[in-house]
C-alpha cells in the first residue's frame, strides 16, 4: 500500500482545526498550557484508557461522553493533571467540556477532556475558563503546532505526524500528536495521543481498529515502567473524505489498519526516544517466542530493567544483564538456547551464543551501542512468534528531572 507522510498534525485531515495558548496553569508565560482539536462536523469516536487503579477525573468524564460513540472536540490541558482531587476534579473535568461547548455552540457531551501534568493539585479551572474564548477564536488549520505545544510537559520535541493513502479514488488523510516523556509504561506519562481521519466508518470498527493498533504500538513502549493515572489515546473519524462508508472487515478496513499501524508505530517510537533524559533508543526484538505476548513480556523486561537501560547509557555490551531480565519474568524459556546480538547504525555484533559468551570486539561492540538507536535483537528458539517493544536508556537526567518535578 502506498503511503505518504505529509505535514500537519492532527488537522491535516478534512474538516479539522486546532489552536494552543498559554491560559495560565503554567508558571511561565511562554509556554502553551491549553489546546483544542476541532472537527467542524460530528465525528464517529473511540478511546482507550490507562489501566492504572487511581485514574485522572478527566478519564471519567470523557468515558461517559464517549457512551453514545460520537465527540466533535477534545479539549486539554498540560500542567496539571487533574488527579486524586476527588469530586472538586470531576466537576471541574465536567466544566472543561461544557464551557467549551458554549463556545463551540455544541453539547457538553460533544467535547473530550485530557489533562496532564502533576497529580494531587487542585485545577485552576479560573484560569481554563478565562482561556476558553482565545483558544477557541485562535481555531484554525495552521493550529496543529501550537496544540501540539500546549500538551507538553517534560516533553523535548513535539510528537505529531500526518500520512494519506488512497481508497479506491478517495484520499483518506490521518492525523496525530501526542506527548508522553516520563511515567510511561502504557498499558493502555503521561502518555496522551489523539488521532483525527476524514475517513467515514462505523463506530464499531473505529473503535476495533484502535483496539488493534494500541496493543502492537503505545503498548509497546515503556521509559520506566510507570503506569500513569491519565493515560488516554483517543480517535475522531469525520467521514468528510466521502470514502463508502467502511462497515465490515474488508479491504478498505485493512488498509486503514496498516495506515493507522504505520502512523501510531514511529508517534510510539518518538515517545519511547523523547524519555525523560534519555539519550538512546532502544527497540528489543524478541524473535523465536513460543507466543506473541511472551514476547512483549520478554521484551518489555528487558527495556525496563535499569541495570540494561544504565549499560546502554554507558554504550557497555553487558549482555549478562539481557538473560537476568529475561529470566525473572514468569515466562518459561530455556537460556541455554538464547542468542544476543546489538545493532545500530554502525554495525552488528554477536555477544552471546546459545546462552554462553562469544568473544567479541569490545571497541565494535562501544562504537555499536554509541548510536542514539540500538536493537537489542533476542532468539529463543522456542516457536515462531516475534514482538518488538521500544524504550530508552536511563541517564543521570532521569533522577535530575524527577527529583524537582513539583518546582
Amino acid at each position: 500500500m502506498d503511503i505518504k507522510y505529509i505535514d500537519g498534525g492532527v488537522t491535516a485531515p478534512n474538516g479539522f482545526l486546532a489552536s494552543g495558548i498559554h491560559c495560565g496553569l503554567k508558571k511561565s508565560d511562554l509556554k502553551k498550557d491549553l489546546a483544542l482539536i476541532y472537527s467542524e462536523v460530528p465525528a464517529a469516536a473511540a478511546g482507550m484508557y490507562t489501566k492504572n487503579k487511581v485514574k485522572g477525573a478527566p478519564i471519567y468524564i470523557t468515558k461517559e461522553h464517549l457512551t453514545n460513540k460520537k465527540a466533535q472536540a477534545i479539549i486539554i490541558n498540560s500542567g496539571n493533571a487533574n488527579t486524586c482531587n476527588g469530586n472538586d476534579g470531576l466537576e471541574k473535568a465536567k466544566k472543561m467540556t461544557t464551557l467549551q461547548a458554549k463556545e463551540l455552540n455544541l453539547k457538553a457531551d460533544d467535547i473530550l477532556v485530557a489533562s496532564t501534568g502533576v497529580i494531587g493539585v487542585p485545577l485552576n479551572i479560573d484560569a481554563i475558563k478565562n482561556g476558553i474564548p482565545l483558544l477557541t477564536e485562535k481555531l484554525s488549520k495552521d493550529g496543529f503546532d501550537d496544540a501540539s505545544s500546549a500538551i507538553m510537559t517534560t516533553d523535548t520535541f513535539k510528537k505529531q505526524l500526518a500520512l494519506e493513502f488512497y481508497i479506491g479514488d478517495k484520499k483518506i488523510t490521518i492525523g496525530a500528536m501526542a506527548k508522553g516523556s516520563g511515567m510511561i509504561e502504557p498499558n493502555m506519562g503521561t502518555m496522551l495521543s489523539f488521532i483525527t481521519t476524514d475517513l467515514s466508518i462505523s463506530p464499531e470498527l473505529l473503535n476495533e481498529a484502535l483496539q488493534t493498533i494500541v496493543k502492537v504500538t503505545y503498548n509497546r513502549v515503556s521509559v520506566d515502567g510507570d503506569t500513569s493515572t491519565n493515560d488516554m489515546v483517543l480517535m475522531l473519524a469525520n467521514g468528510l473524505a466521502e470514502n463508502s462508508t467502511i462497515t465490515e472487515k474488508d479491504e478498505n478496513y485493512n488498509a486503514f489498519v496498516e495506515a493507522l499501524s504505520s502512523l501510531n508505530t514511529i508517534m510510539a517510537k518518538n515517545i519511547a526516544k523523547d524519555g525523560e533524559g534519555a539519550t538512546k533508543l532502544l527497540e528489543c526484538q524478541i524473535i523465536g517466542a513460543a507466543n506473541e505476548q511472551d514476547a512483549v513480556v520478554l521484551g518489555k523486561s528487558v527495556i525496563n530493567s535499569s541495570l540494561v537501560k544504565t549499560a546502554m547509557f554507558g554504550s557497555d555490551a553487558n549482555w549478562g544483564r539481557i538473560l537476568c531480565a529475561l529470566g525473572y519474568t514468569n515466562i518459561d524459556f530455556d537460556p541455554e538456547k538464547v542468542d544476543v546480538s546489538f545493532e545500530s547504525s554502525a554495525g552488528s555484533i554477536d555477544v552471546c551464543k546459545a546462552g554462553s559468551p562469544l568473544p567479541f570486539d569490545e571497541d565494535k561492540a562501544k562504537k555499536i551501542l554509541s548510536q542514539k538507536e540500538i536493537i537489542i535483537k533476542v532468539n529463543l528458539y522456542l516457536g515462531d512468534s516475534s514482538a518488538y517493544v521500544w524504550g530508552c536508556d536511563l541517564s543521570y537526567e532521569y533522577v535530575k528531572i524527577n527529583g524537582d518535578y513539583r518546582s
